[in-house]
């Protein structure tokens, strides 16, 4: 399955375009932040925002480009034929980039990568000098040197004879979201104190008024929670920016030639 975890931490929050009720306690802030951020990274798509970081263990597979078919004697049969002619063997491993004059050493890491906190391999940190992330994912040694082929995964991270990358998945939060999120706090925190009457738990959205019979009628709320709207307009907005399709997840593209990297799950 796909590296997929939620925010560690609540997202920046703007106050300059929220009147918050008097005598407020930063807690309530605190508290509602994180509510907010767990609700738009979902509604979202779970794509936005710095996730928690996650260690991974990824394995590099040798390539085979450099022969021909007749010298190959190991290794997937993909051949394929060159622009002078030859046939060769393909790689698997995606060692080889488009527009590089030479082999360029990389590993693909579950995305969108939104930073990288650390490289151990042999039981060294790597300095963040020796390595660069490309689109998509992909984890690039600058250095000189290359990621192994393989590793001890029965030893712990940072022994010799293993390779771990701690990172962290999402897309950067930008002017945008930042806003819908603390407009979304501010109607949470206003709801939660009392203040202004918006009362977004409730949402109880007039849909129409008969004047003479008093008649009042009322949305269904559950009706925009079903396209996963909130009914605050900022919020809604960049939603319907952001994840026009209502995509609950992110979109996966399935390869029999791609192996996952290990990722440790307990203890």
């Amino acid at each position: 399955m796909p590296v997929q975890v939620g925010p560690c931490e609540p997202w920046p929050f703007v106050a300059d375009c929220c009147q918050l009720p008097a005598g407020v306690e930063q807690e309530t802030i605190d508290r509602q932040r994180a509510v907010a951020t767990s609700i738009l990274w979902a509604l979202s798509g779970r794509r936005w925002g710095p996730a928690c970081p996650v260690t991974v263990r990824p394995c590099r597979k040798s390539c085979l480009d450099s022969g021909s078919v007749q010298g190959a004697t190991a290794g997937p049969w993909i051949p394929y034929l060159g622009r002078d002619g030859v046939w060769r063997n393909a790689s698997v491993c995606g060692c080889a980039s488009d527009c590089s004059c030479s082999e360029l050493c990389e590993v693909r890491l579950e995305g969108p990568v939104y930073d990288v906190l650390s490289v151990e391999f042999d039981g060294e940190t790597l300095p963040p000098e020796a390595y660069r992330v490309d689109a998509p994912g992909l984890l690039v040694r600058t250095d000189g040197e290359c990621w192994p082929d393989c590793q001890d995964m029965a030893a712990p991270c940072g022994e010799e004879g293993t390779f771990c990358v701690t990172y962290r998945i999402g897309l950067p939060l930008d002017a945008a979201a930042i806003a819908a999120f603390s407009a979304m706090v501010c109607h949470l925190v206003k709801d939660c104190s009392g203040g202004c009457g918006c009362k977004v738990a409730s949402n109880r959205n007039l849909s129409r008024l008969s004047r003479q019979g008093v008649d009042l009628e009322f949305a269904d709320p559950t009706l925009l929670y079903s396209e996963m709207r909130t009914g605050i307009p900022a919020v809604d907005l960049w939603l319907t920016a952001v994840n026009p399709y209502r995509q609950a997840s992110p979109g996966q593209v399935f390869s029999p030639d791609y192996k996952r990297p290990r990722t440790q799950i307990w203890p």
